[in-house]
């Protein structure tokens, strides 16, 4: 039986999320801050993998503070799209599910913390 990890999931489909924009933000040709956010947005779902594999609670927390701070990077690329008016698509779901990331990865970090 397959146990549920729901920020291996969540941040595995925000990337696809993400892929399927930065597709389309190619083909309207905004080509610099759809490869930032790209890199950015699947670098979470990278780090919180190899999180997973950590081989101490010191190297879990690293793995999920780097996750973090990639949120937080995908975050601004998302704002900056949506607020400098380079492309008409909606982003404010994406936003919003980035958000919902920090705030999960954010408590791991603190559980993990007060764990140790």
């Amino acid at each position: 039986m397959k146990t549920e990890n729901i920020i291996i999931d969540k941040t595995f489909n925000f990337s696809l999320s993400i892929i399927s924009l930065f597709k389309k933000l190619q083909e309207n040709k905004e080509f610099i801050i759809s490869k930032q956010l790209l890199k950015s947005a699947t670098s979470i779902g990278a780090n919180v993998e190899e999180a997973t594999a950590a081989q101490s609670k010191r190297d879990f927390i690293n793995k999920m503070s780097i996750a973090s701070k990639e949120a937080r990077e995908t975050k601004y690329w998302l704002r900056l799209l949506n607020d400098s008016e380079l492309t008409t698509l909606d982003v404010l779901d994406e936003i919003k599910e980035v958000n919902h990331i920090i705030n999960i990865i954010t408590k791991i970090i603190i559980t993990a913390k007060n764990n140790v």
